[in-house]
């Protein structure tokens, strides 16, 4: 019998991204997902049929806690449109995707898992591609400079970074990570 109330739904699905960022794919039970969200043993069965739906709810979740909101969007349409503002936005996206650590650790646990599961890649890929669409059409009518293929170089290049930061946070200080932005952004959009 599957729960429908969905608070509970929501604070099991972020228990299972925090088991995920902690203990991996292979963590990720029934019970570790009870035992985050401290709930008696047996609650997250009866919301998720499966581990498969886990997942999925797992990946669905952290794109919507990563989503900027609407009134950071607006703030954004209202900002200068130049090299300098396009770097502190990007610094600002590192900044608050790097702030949501576990989510990203799941994230990219979650990608890995997208590999030997169908219905998780689809999912993902879902997600992904609506991300990138989503950037793109925000860029092109905020009246930034640079172009559809600036935005996705941007998105690959700063993703990697994010991944560095919060895996080997010692490869690059944090001095450097802003310069790696500021000339990712710099080079990229000036080739565009």
């Amino acid at each position: 019998m599957v729960r429908r109330n969905e608070q509970r739904r929501v604070a099991l699905v972020d228990a299972a991204i925090e088991v995920l960022a902690r203990e991996g794919a292979r963590g990720l039970t029934f019970r570790a997902v009870d035992a985050e969200a401290a709930v008696p043993p047996g609650t997250a069965s009866n919301y998720f049929a499966n581990r498969d739906q886990l997942l999925t709810g797992a990946g669905a979740r952290v794109y919507e806690r990563l989503h900027p909101g609407e009134a950071a969007l607006a703030r954004h349409r209202t900002v200068p449109r130049d090299r300098e503002t396009y770097t502190e936005l990007m610094r600002e996206l590192v900044g608050r995707v790097s702030s949501f650590r576990t989510g990203y650790l799941a994230l990219l646990e979650l990608r890995l898992e997208a590999t030997r599961r169908p219905e998780l890649r689809r999912v993902l890929t879902e997600r992904v591609r609506a991300d990138v669409d989503a950037n793109i059409a925000h860029h092109e009518a905020s009246g930034l400079p640079g172009d559809a293929t600036a935005v996705k170089l941007l998105i690959l290049a700063l993703n990697w970074l994010i991944v560095e930061q919060l895996t080997l946070p010692e490869v690059f200080t944090k001095e450097e990570r802003e310069q790696l932005v500021a000339a990712a952004v710099d080079r990229i959009v000036a080739g565009g």
